[in-house]
């Protein structure tokens, strides 16, 4: 089809109510003061419902989920597909975080997900008390390990962001406490910085 000299084509994506209730709210646990969602002995949380099934977003993606480690191996268990963060193993002396994605978006960059960390091959915890989705508030970013502690950063964006661009992020770090129960992982402490 061929269009007069000087005319715009232009689209729009209309969401359903439907699509607009189901996404994602901000990460309010981000703005309060800290309180710890993890506890010494739990189980790796299930992964959340999805009208697309893993072997689907296995196929649509062209990925292998990682089944190399016990961690791994459990984290696949409770539903979650989980890959390398970044492309990379997040491995230190005895701790181990594993990504789990239960989908993933037309780029195939994964939603919903989290990072569970294991110490000693037992569950710590998440680093999200919720499921994170990428590219919108409160999805993560750079993970350390300055052990004994974890540090994770957070995006935080304002709805005047750009999806690629969040106004500010978080840094949150967390402390591992090796209890007679087993580990767990416990944030401790937030700062905010712009840009």
């Amino acid at each position: 089809m061929t269009r007069p000299a000087g005319i715009i084509v232009v689209a729009c994506l209309l969401l359903s109510p439907a699509a607009v209730a189901q996404s994602p709210r901000p990460a309010s646990w981000l703005d309060g003061p800290l309180a710890s969602w993890n506890k010494a002995g739990q189980v790796v949380p299930k992964a959340p419902q999805s009208d697309e099934g893993v072997s689907d977003v296995l196929a649509r993606c062209r990925l292998m989920p990682l089944r190399t480690t016990p961690a791994q191996r459990t984290v696949e268990s409770a539903g979650w597909i989980p890959f390398l963060y970044f492309d990379q193993g997040l491995v230190r002396e005895d701790v181990e975080i594993v990504a789990g994605m239960r989908g993933a978006d037309g780029m195939c960059r994964p939603g919903p997900y989290n990072l569970f960390v294991f110490v000693g091959g037992r569950f710590a915890g998440v680093l999200s008390p919720t499921a994170m989705t990428s590219r919108v508030d409160g999805s993560s970013a750079a993970v350390r390990l300055p052990l004994p502690n974890v540090t994770a950063e957070f995006a935080r964006y304002s709805s005047d962001d750009p999806l690629c661009c969040p106004s500010a992020h978080v840094t949150v770090r967390y402390r591992i406490d090796r209890t007679k129960d087993g580990p767990v992982l416990l944030p401790i402490e937030i700062r905010t910085t712009r840009g």
